[in-house]
């Protein structure tokens, strides 16, 4: 267990992504029913609409949602893997294009810890310069050093009340990831994060990187490998040593007809499930579980009713807290 701004967070912890307040069909009050404690949004996303001086206003990130729940914020540096994104990157920081109107921001390290402070967010973390999966080793190197400078920067300028966690890099190189977790452990910040994985590397790459990482980082701070959520890999990281995940990979999956069981993954488009009046899963407790079968989910999809895309979103989501729990 860790606690930050007041609140005790217990480990291992997942968090439902939250990109703009809301989970895609699910609001945040049902995410909290579910038995979540905390979710992660985008502090660049939500600078630029709804705001952040509308968010100042309510009181913050719990008042404006209405909600008890914890919040983590990103920089918004996962953005800059997206050309509708990125517009440029320098020593001063990201310039990001808004995705809502196509202006360019500037967001520096103090511009983000500036914004992070500003929605109340329980745990900020550091503007990261993430490289792309299959970029060359002398781009990688450069990230690892941004994301260095960067966290100085951070740390520096950050007000909040939250703690705040350093992001390492090094894409799946050993050396690089060796020196991004020494020189951001330099830093003492209150939590370490494992970035830039999850995105085109294989499981081994992925988490032959994490191992190569943990054994740098002190035991007695979480650890959050950012990007990873589907049951077997949270499972395999638990084991590694690490405490806190997010990932939109539940939902997502969910939305394409893809659910997780106790004995794996099911495809509910399959015809195979047009007689089959089981749940999902008959150790799963949640609602979907309770009230629906496998039966009448194949025929929401068969008909294209969005219920079913809701449905078996709901379902992967609490799975998932209770490979965690």
């Amino acid at each position: 267990m860790f606690s930050a701004n007041g609140r005790k967070f217990e480990l291992p912890l997942f968090m439902p992504v939250a990109t703009k307040l809301s989970a895609k069909l699910i609001s945040l009050r049902e995410i909290e029913e579910m038995g979540f404690s905390t979710v992660i949004c985008n502090s660049f996303l939500l600078y630029l609409d709804p705001g952040l001086e509308l968010i100042k206003k309510a009181g913050g990130l719990r008042e404006f949602t209405n909600t008890n729940l914890n919040f983590f914020s990103d920089s918004g540096g996962f953005q800059m893997i997206s050309d509708v994104f990125l517009h440029e990157i320098s020593d001063k920081g990201l310039k990001l294009r808004s995705p809502y109107d196509k202006k360019v921001h500037l967001i520096t390290p103090e511009k983000s810890m500036e914004i992070q402070a500003g929605l109340g967010s329980d745990v900020v973390m550091c503007l990261d310069y993430m490289p792309r999966y299959g970029d060359k080793k002398k781009d990688v190197e450069r990230s690892v050093e941004l994301t260095y400078q960067w966290a100085k920067r951070c740390k520096n300028s950050y007000k909040g009340k939250g703690k705040i966690f350093g992001i390492i890099q090094g894409g799946v190189y050993k050396d690089l990831r060796e020196k991004s977790a020494k020189l951001i452990t330099s830093l003492d910040f209150d939590g370490y994060a494992i970035g830039g994985l999850g995105i085109g590397e294989n499981k081994e790459e992925m988490f032959d990187a994490v191992e190569d990482v943990i054994k740098f980082l002190p035991k007695n701070k979480p650890i959050y490998l950012m990007g990873i959520g589907s049951p077997d890999d949270v499972k395999r990281a638990v084991k590694l040593g690490v405490d806190i995940f997010d990932s939109a990979y539940p939902t997502r999956v969910g939305r394409h007809n893809l659910v997780f069981t106790s004995n794996g993954n099911l495809e509910m488009d399959n015809k195979k499930f047009r007689e089959d009046f089981k749940p999902i899963d008959e150790k799963c407790g949640c609602d979907t579980c309770r009230n629906f079968s496998r039966a009448y989910l194949h025929h929401l999809i068969k008909i294209k009713e969005p219920l079913a895309k809701r449905l078996m979103s709901m379902h992967n989501l609490y799975f998932i807290r209770t490979v965690v729990r």
